[in-house]
């Protein structure tokens, strides 16, 4: 989503201004109707899930770790896969384990099981 930074002479404050395309004209400051002026800001790219495969196969390394079932192999595999975002904190320890050498015991599911149809 583009949200672009503005700068307002009048009350000395940045506004952060969200438009489905870039404004033809300066827009007026949400506070004192004054012009704005637009701040140069940084943007980020996220990879694509091909563009973190390839990364990864690329890497010969972590892909003969992966193909042995290294747990240090399989951490950083998924610290490539999940883009920075917070896992949740049972996932964290998993990992955690992983990246020390521990390969996580495997889990059984609680779920009561289907019965067959008769």
């Amino acid at each position: 989503m583009p949200v672009y930074e503005y700068w307002c002479a009048n009350c000395l404050k940045e506004v952060d201004l969200y438009f489905p395309s870039f404004p033809q004209s300066s827009p007026l400051c949400p506070r004192c109707d004054n012009t704005l002026t637009r701040l140069f800001s940084t943007f980020s790219v996220r990879k694509t899930d091909k563009a973190i495969y390839e990364d990864i196969l690329s890497d010969s390394q972590l892909v003969r770790g992966m193909l042995r079932n290294d747990p240090k192999a399989l951490a950083e595999w998924n610290r490539r896969m999940s883009r920075g975002e917070k896992p949740a904190p049972e996932y964290e320890e998993m990992v955690a384990r992983m990246e020390r050498g521990e390969m996580p015991a495997p889990t059984t599911s609680t779920a009561p099981k289907k019965e067959e149809a008769r």
